[in-house]
């Protein structure tokens, strides 16, 4: 199962045939693009999905980015319209919350951006701890967490695992500069 989906371009880190959270996150990721129950377990349907290939289609023909799918709840690094890798991803649960009196809307805006600046370590942001941030839309950011949920549950970034996030700084996968597209 970890080779398959590695083959489709979903990141699990190394294969090892442990079924761990690395794993789990990966199989949230097909769940999502495959349109099934968002589960995190392989039963059926996903067995299903994985057989038939599911893969998510990118909306960009060109380039190097980053692109976040705000209703399936995927981020994906795309290379000349090629998805290379896809994440689960967490943005904006739309709730409200409040922070210093005023009230604000939890939502990751939709729209064309740029990766302005990054930090190599744990961010003490007012709204909690963001692991190896790279911003794109003011403090909006790409970045790791402890939690990834399979559905929206933050208050505005693009959460992926700390798993993940190490992995795309290692790799460079999402330099300064890089454009992210949120639709």
């Amino acid at each position: 199962m970890q080779q398959r989906l590695t083959e489709l371009g979903y990141w699990i880190g190394e294969s090892d045939g442990k079924f761990g959270g690395t794993t789990q996150q990966a199989v949230y990721a097909l769940q999502k693009a495959a349109g099934i129950g968002r589960d995190g377990s392989v039963g059926p349907k996903t067995w299903k999905a994985l057989d038939r290939g599911v893969r998510p289609k990118p909306r960009s023909t060109s380039g190097d980015l980053v692109e976040i799918d705000l209703e399936r709840q995927l981020l994906m690094l795309v290379d000349d319209g090629q998805v290379t890798q896809t994440f689960n991803t967490s943005t904006g649960s739309m709730e409200y919350y409040e922070q210093e009196g005023q009230t604000y809307l939890a939502d990751t805006p939709r729209g064309k951006f740029t990766v302005g600046r990054q930090i190599d370590g744990w961010r003490h942001a007012p709204l909690g701890l963001l692991w190896r941030p790279k911003y794109f839309n003011g403090g909006i950011a790409v970045h790791g967490a402890p939690s990834v949920p399979p559905y929206p549950a933050s208050h505005g970034c693009a959460r992926v695992s700390i798993d993940a996030m190490n992995w795309m700084w290692k790799n460079d996968a999402i330099p300064l500069k890089t454009r992210v597209w949120v639709y």
